[in-house]
């Protein structure tokens, strides 16, 4: 209630979201009640959304308190941009920051964990993060401002409220003066966090590159130069997911092709390096390509497809080809043991799995090459190298270009 008046009094052009997860049977109904009854008193856009949040919580196996966090952010999200707004403003202040410091601290954290909520988070902004709820409660008395309180607030049975009722009054009689000397412990931390990113930045930069598949490698030799390897991998990695770190430390002397995964990554040890790369789904099947087609919609760009007069600049994302020699519908595929083709320049056949290795393939880069074929004849190692059979010879007639827009 705080932050929308404050918005509305510096004319802020702003809209309500409010989420109803029907946890407190009549009670939510009248927030809700409460929150349209503002809108039409000041004239605002409102947004209301209700989640079936205890059978979210149940099918994705999580507390009803992150599945009522994961609910509203999304929503929030979907909200801004889908209808083009430019920031998501919320009430959190210093005494929910100081809980969360407390919770991230009795289960273990890193730096982050210590820093609490951000008063930033790309589209997210927390406004009121500096103030305590002290300070709210005069300013919402002063204004004559009318709240709702959350009965399930004053429960124990959440590990937040069980803090804010029986261990932060304890601390606060130790020191009264307790969330003042915690907004400048966690300035102080944010200091010492701005000095950590520049100095990881700056290793970042020493000690890894993109790979041809845009997969980001990290030199082992370099990593073991480091002191305190593993925290130099946590802060290169926290970002995808990882919870493992004891295992990604072990990858440094672990053979090549050990890997460890996060939901949307994966590491992988590759001779000197390890290789970060996303977790993608690709189809199974193979695509067919009609003599008709000129554009081809692949899972790792466009296929374009033309007749031209005469072979020009020949790149590792296009070929040049006989169609005469061509058998319609053309198959776009991934490779498959015991695969082999002719390569261009050469005289007799190779082996892909022998191709890859003397080109010093990772197992990343393998699973990400497609080829095209005629028939069963491979014509095209997307990306790499053509076949010696469909190349385009002195008295070919027809010639057809084939290249990839990434």
């Amino acid at each position: 209630m705080v932050l929308a008046h404050l918005c509305k009094q510096i004319g802020l052009d702003i809209s309500l979201a409010h989420c109803n997860f029907n946890l407190r049977d009549e009670e939510s109904d009248a927030d809700e009640d409460f929150v349209l009854e503002l809108a039409r008193n000041w004239s605002l856009e409102v947004f209301i959304e209700n989640f079936n949040t205890k059978q979210f919580a149940i099918d994705k196996k999580m507390s009803t308190q992150v599945a009522a966090r994961t609910l509203r952010y999304f929503w929030f999200d979907e909200i801004a941009s889908q209808l083009g707004y430019e920031y998501i403003l919320t009430a959190h202040h210093t005494d929910d920051n100081f809980e969360t410091f407390l919770i991230n601290l009795s289960r273990g954290t890193g730096l982050d964990g210590l820093l609490g909520i951000p008063e930033i988070n790309q589209n997210i902004i927390r406004p009121l993060l500096p103030f305590t709820r002290e300070d709210i409660e005069k300013y919402a008395k002063k204004e004559k401002l009318k709240w709702r309180e959350d009965s399930s607030n004053s429960s124990t049975k959440y590990l937040r409220n069980k803090l804010r009722h029986d261990v932060i009054p304890i601390l606060k009689g130790i020191n009264p003066q307790l969330l003042q000397n915690f907004e400048k412990t966690h300035q102080y931390l944010s200091d010492v966090k701005a000095i950590v990113e520049d100095r990881v930045d700056d290793v970042a930069k020493q000690i890894s590159s993109k790979t041809r598949n845009n997969d980001i490698a990290f030199s082992i030799e370099e990593l073991k130069k480091l002191n305190n390897q593993q925290a130099y991998l946590y802060e290169l990695l926290k970002g995808y997911g990882f919870t493992q770190w004891e295992d990604i430390l072990d990858l440094l002397d672990a053979q090549s092709g050990k890997q460890v995964f996060s939901n949307t990554h994966r590491l992988l040890k590759d001779r000197g390096y390890l290789i970060l790369s996303e977790i993608k789904e690709l189809p199974s099947e193979s695509i067919l390509i009609q003599e008709s087609q000129s554009f081809v919609l692949t899972p790792f760009g466009q296929l374009k497809l033309g007749n031209v007069e005469q072979v020009g600049d020949i790149t590792k994302h296009s070929i040049y080809l006989d169609k005469s020699q061509l058998k319609f519908p053309l198959t776009l595929r991934q490779w498959q043991e015991g695969d082999y083709f002719y390569p261009i320049g050469m005289s007799g056949k190779k082996k892909l799995s022998k191709y890859f290795k003397d080109e010093k393939l990772s197992l990343f880069d393998k699973e990400n090459i497609w080829l095209l074929c005629s028939d069963e004849d491979i014509i095209w190692i997307l990306n790499h190298r053509a076949d010696e059979r469909f190349k385009v010879i002195e008295n070919t007639k027809d010639i057809l270009k084939i290249e990839i827009s990434q």
